[in-house]
């Protein structure tokens, strides 16, 4: 058994609460490094395309705002 199932099994014997802190805990790693990702790509110019797509369409009048102004 590798280490990932062996934490599976430990993870499917915890009681509810405990199962919920470790639910918690995975949740906000997992934030965290999908905000580093995001960082990242956007230093390294991999998300640039998106600010060029928004001046062409801001250029044509077909940007909106967000949130929808009510």
């Amino acid at each position: 058994m590798d280490r990932v199932e062996e934490l599976e099994v430990a993870i499917a014997s915890l009681p509810d609460e405990e199962f919920s802190r470790i639910a918690r805990w995975i949740h906000e790693r997992d934030q965290a490094l999908w905000d580093r990702q995001i960082d990242d790509d956007a230093s390294s110019g991999k998300l640039d395309f998106l600010i060029a797509e928004a001046e062409q369409e801001a250029s044509e009048g077909r940007l909106r705002a967000w949130p929808p102004e009510k």
